[in-house]
């Protein structure tokens, strides 16, 4: 929210109550909400930061406008001012999206060449901002051709036109990531391969138990035919329960039998009972893998390490 926030004056109306899902405003409501700022110089004074209007309430939601006097990207001299929309997390729930079509305003008060910025958003739990808006230079803003600033004062804007209201069509995950300990330390398993070129399509290591379950390495030719795959395997996911995930990190490696340069690719993944597989398609070229001067394969045997350890878990709502 910027590196500093004062409180701006501003004034607010109260509009009606939300009664429907698609809201439009009545002739009575009130769908504006102006926002006179005196002593803008001493507002710019205060250097970088954002300053936030008060809630103001509009088609039963709660706003706010965020604005920027001083907006600036890294790479830019350019200044800007910079207003956005952001819906009060009074007003959010986790359960209902809000789509808002809104306008939003600097105030020429001497020709009334008002500038007008039309925004369409999301408004959600994890969106509750609209996205700053830049609306005019801040040169262009403080020069005394311009009816913006008059006798030290702005006068910024919005205007609700439509909001539309409805259930959130989302799932929601939580992962709990647990510190490591000796009660769920990571172990190390080794596949040795006796004869590389006996071995079924696919085949698969020997069963080892690694947090409470079972898991097998399998090795095979990829579908292009140039690659070896390697994937790990939990090998009774439905025990699980469900919605439910583990949450595993994996190291699988080819051990470079001559030289000690293993092939090790790593990452972190949920097994759960729809998804109980998981690792590289292309795991090594079958050309880098038969080069004897990689150490891979020694005549026709190769070995696989996988390291693993059961790292925390997640549950879907």
């Amino acid at each position: 929210m910027g590196n500093s926030c004062v409180t701006g004056a501003s004034r607010s109306k109260s509009g009606g109550n939300l009664s429907s899902n698609v809201t439009l405003s009545s002739p009575e409501e009130q769908t504006t909400f102006k926002w006179t700022i005196d002593g803008f110089s001493s507002l710019l004074d205060k250097g970088e930061g954002c300053t936030y209007s008060s809630v103001f309430e509009i088609m039963g939601l709660k706003w706010y406008l965020k604005l920027n006097p001083s907006d600036k990207k890294t790479s830019e001299e350019k200044e800007y001012v910079s207003l956005r929309l952001e819906l009060s997390r009074s007003s959010v729930k986790p359960d209902v999206i809000v789509e808002a079509s809104f306008k939003l305003f600097i105030y020429d008060r001497s020709y009334g060449k008002h500038i007008e910025h039309k925004v369409n958003h999301t408004f959600q739990t994890a969106s509750t901002s609209s996205g700053m808006s830049r609306m005019i230079s801040l040169r262009k803003l403080k020069s005394p051709s311009s009816g913006f600033l008059v006798d030290n004062s702005c006068v910024f804007g919005v205007q609700i036109v439509k909001v539309v209201s409805s259930k959130a069509n989302t799932t929601m995950e939580t992962l709990f990531v647990q510190k490591m300990s000796i009660f769920n330390e990571a172990k190390t398993c080794t596949w040795d391969i006796d004869d590389f070129f006996a071995m079924k399509n696919p085949d698969y290591s020997p069963e080892f138990d690694v947090g409470g379950y079972k898991w097998c390495i399998s090795m095979y030719p990829s579908r292009d035919g140039n690659h070896l795959s390697l994937f790990l395997h939990m090998k009774k996911p439905n025990d699980l329960p469900k919605d439910s995930a583990k949450l595993v990190e994996l190291k699988l490696s080819i051990k470079d039998q001559e030289n000690g340069n293993h092939l090790i690719r790593a990452g972190r993944f949920q097994a759960s009972n729809n998804a109980p597989v998981w690792g590289w398609p292309k795991f090594i070229s079958l050309e880098d893998f038969k080069d004897s001067s990689n150490g891979y394969l020694v005549k026709v045997k190769c070995c696989v390490e996988a390291v693993i350890a059961v790292a925390g878990s997640s549950k879907t709502d």
